[in-house]
């Protein structure tokens, strides 16, 4: 962030504000919805501000800036039209350590100004860094018509209500379930319909017999959400995960859940990191089995993110088990597997009238004399095969596939950091598959795609693809 989003409280606090036109006067606006001691500084006003001085709402001092009007003052808004004054402003607040916006110069600026979404006490800012304001003020249009006007009479029920929650639900699990009830529940939908007085005695009675539910509710059931974290881009979360997600009190999750993936998840819940990359397991499946287990019978509410969808792959069905096997109540959040987002984003069709009437899904973790894979069905022509984690078995995977027939002209696909901004995709055939994997040093994550299919790649792709087509030069080495 290149700015830290703060509140300041400005009540009765001076704040000076030089200049007397009309962006001085929208600043002056906002400034005094906060109770400031606002201070005008300028030649002269413009009657809106003039009619604000003669009410005793500012104080006005005629003239030009003088820097010790700066004396004592919390926040300074430099908003004349001299670019000279403006920077003389900003440079004297600088030497006092006193924050101070200059409209329209976020070099001379200590902050800015965010777009405003006033639903008090509920305020949403929303800024741009200085970078699009335009854009910064359609957002605010958007969330002006998602956020009920009552919202900020839901807040202030809510603030009158902290002192006996607090008294009445000891621990702090506790009081956070009584109020994602309560603001998720029927008492808040009324009060933001206009169904009922917010300082009704009829509300009052309902929260009343909720708090007596809550208070003699000792201990909450735990529960499990198997949550399936896509590919990478957060974009590809759905809305049901994003609220298992900011609904639990720990997160266990795995090594292909993206960072800005986990960035949606709820700022004070724990997070636990279970992941496994090849040959190096840091956490067994037993050992992540048996902290779910131990986590919901402490009565957390656990999500379990999983790259991908938990079901394709992602070991789910046996984490389910040993929850069913422990009583423990358990959801599943679907989630878009690694083939339909990486294929998908690289302009890669799994399917095509042309090119592919089948598709397979094959982990590439073989285990040697266990490996049951039906080669002889993946090698047929028209059919899409999909590898799973199969970086590591490359070489084995060619080698079957040639033993079975599969043309040395067969295209294929490496993508790497599929959905990701850092995604790039390795174009090849079996006959260079693995010389060129190497090459690029395709590193995992990284989905392999064998087909006829992977040839649409270079017409179709249309996310920020990094692409990498090399050809053999006459010394046997990689050239882009």
């Amino acid at each position: 962030m290149d700015y830290f989003p703060i509140f300041l409280r400005l009540a009765n606090e001076p704040v000076l504000v030089v200049g007397g036109g009309e962006v001085a006067a929208r600043k002056i606006d906002l400034l005094l919805r906060t109770s400031a001691k606002v201070t005008v500084v300028a030649p002269e006003l413009i009657d809106s501000l003039a009619a604000k001085a003669a009410a005793g709402d500012i104080t006005y001092v005629p003239g030009e800036f003088q820097p010790e009007l700066l004396d004592g003052m919390r926040l300074a808004i430099a908003a004349t039209d001299k670019q000279s004054v403006n920077a003389w402003v900003a440079h004297q607040c600088e030497r006092r350590n006193i924050p101070v916006n200059v409209v329209d110069d976020r070099e001379l600026s200590r902050f800015i100004m965010p777009a405003i979404v006033d639903r008090s006490p509920v305020v949403v800012a929303v800024g741009s860094s200085g970078d699009a304001p335009v854009l910064t003020r359609r957002l605010r249009e958007k969330l002006e018509s998602f956020l009920p006007q009552r919202l900020g009479d839901l807040a202030k029920l809510a603030g009158k209500l902290r002192p006996s929650v607090k008294a009445k639900l000891e621990h702090a699990s506790t009081r956070r379930r009584f109020w994602e009830n309560f603001f998720d529940g029927s008492i808040a939908a009324d009060v933001l319909s206009g169904r009922e007085d917010a300082a009704g005695q009829g509300v009052l009675d309902r929260i009343g017999n909720s708090l007596t539910r809550f208070a003699k509710q000792s201990k909450f059931a735990g529960e499990v959400a198997l949550v399936g974290a896509g590919p990478g881009d957060p974009g590809l979360l759905t809305l049901r995960a994003l609220r298992a997600l900011q609904n639990a009190d720990v997160i266990v999750y795995d090594r292909l859940v993206s960072a800005e993936v986990l960035d949606l998840a709820r700022r004070d819940a724990e997070r636990i990191y279970v992941g496994k990359a090849a040959g190096n397991h840091h956490v067994s499946q037993e050992d992540t089995n048996a902290l779910l287990v131990k986590l919901a019978k402490a009565g957390k509410r656990v999500c379990r993110l999983k790259g991908g969808d938990p079901f394709i792959f992602g070991r789910g069905g046996e984490e389910l088990e040993a929850l069913a096997a422990e009583g423990i109540r358990f959801e599943v959040v679907p989630g878009v597997t690694a083939a339909a987002g990486c294929a998908a984003y690289a302009g890669i069709p799994l399917t095509h009238r042309d090119h592919a009437q089948a598709l397979t899904f094959v982990t590439g973790h073989f285990k040697g004399e266990t490996d049951n894979v039906d080669w002889a069905a993946l090698a047929r022509p028209g059919h899409t095969v999909v590898f799973y984690m199969g970086l590591n078995q490359l070489e084995n995977i060619v080698a079957r596939l040639r033993e079975h027939g599969v043309p040395e002209t067969r295209a294929a696909a490496f993508i790497e950091h599929g959905t990701r901004p850092s995604q790039r995709v390795v174009t090849a055939t079996i006959a260079d598959l693995v010389q060129k994997a190497a090459e690029a040093r395709v590193e995992s994550p990284a989905l392999l795609i064998v087909g006829e299919v992977t040839r649409l790649h270079e017409a179709l792709h249309w996310f920020n693809t990094r692409s990498v087509e090399l050809a053999l030069t006459d010394e046997g080495r990689l050239s882009a």
